[in-house]
């Protein structure tokens, strides 16, 4: 298959980071995680002493941090300054705080375009990249040769994202519930936000993830590619 840019976005718990990693690692191209450099800001933000609602502080301050990206399916990595902070961005304060920085215009203008140059590199080596976010059909790569939208009924997304909170195949009813409210607290801050609102671009096809497997997801989206060459 001919190198290209699979986009993909769509909410938290639709299943995009499964979906994507598995779709890279079968077609052997890479993978990037935009989700975790705005995360990996967010860390930065923190760890600064950095009020992350403070737009003016943030905006100045983003452009310190030098944040690089893994590109292995099998291993996503993110660093900044030299620190792997892989799992640390998953905390709940940088997950409570990423819709605030995300927000911030100067810092998707930054992260935006430090996303496009990865997709281009990766087709200046001669190899496909799956990139993965809420604003990559729309902002970030609209002229990538394929577009995916992934959803899930928020019942499910909520029991998926419980359950990866939890570390487990399960979750409480009390834990779904929060996790449920918390989802619908950051669909709207990403929906509603002035800069590059989490929306679907007409030209994405949309799947519907909440009854189908993961490798059932993974190979339609192989389909799709195969049907753009």
């Amino acid at each position: 298959m001919k190198p290209m840019i699979i986009a993909v976005d769509g909410p938290a718990g639709s299943g995009k980071s499964s979906v994507c990693r598995g779709t890279a690692h079968s077609l052997g191209w890479r993978y990037l995680d935009t989700g975790a450099m705005y995360r990996a800001m967010t860390w930065a933000v923190l760890e600064a002493g950095i009020d992350p609602s403070n737009a003016n502080e943030v905006a100045n301050f983003c452009t310190q941090p030098k944040i690089l990206s893994g590109f292995d399916p099998q291993m996503p990595t993110i660093v900044v300054d030299g620190i792997d902070v892989s799992k640390a961005i998953r905390l709940e304060k940088v997950t409570s705080a990423v819709s605030a920085v995300s927000a911030i215009s100067d810092v998707r203008t930054l992260l935006v375009l430090m996303q496009r140059q990865e997709a281009q590199q990766a087709l200046s080596d001669g190899t496909g990249i799956v990139v993965e976010g809420r604003d990559i059909t729309t902002v970030v790569l609209p002229d990538a040769e394929v577009k995916i939208f992934l959803t899930a009924r928020p019942e499910i997304r909520a029991l998926r994202r419980a359950k990866e909170e939890a570390g487990s195949a399960s979750a409480t009813v009390k834990d779904i519930q929060a996790t449920r409210e918390a989802l619908q607290r950051r669909d709207h801050l990403d929906s509603t936000r002035k800069a590059s609102p989490l929306t679907q671009s007409k030209e994405a096809f949309e799947i519907d993830t909440s009854d189908m497997t993961l490798d059932e997801v993974i190979a339609e989206v192989v389909v799709r590619a195969e049907a753009a060459q």
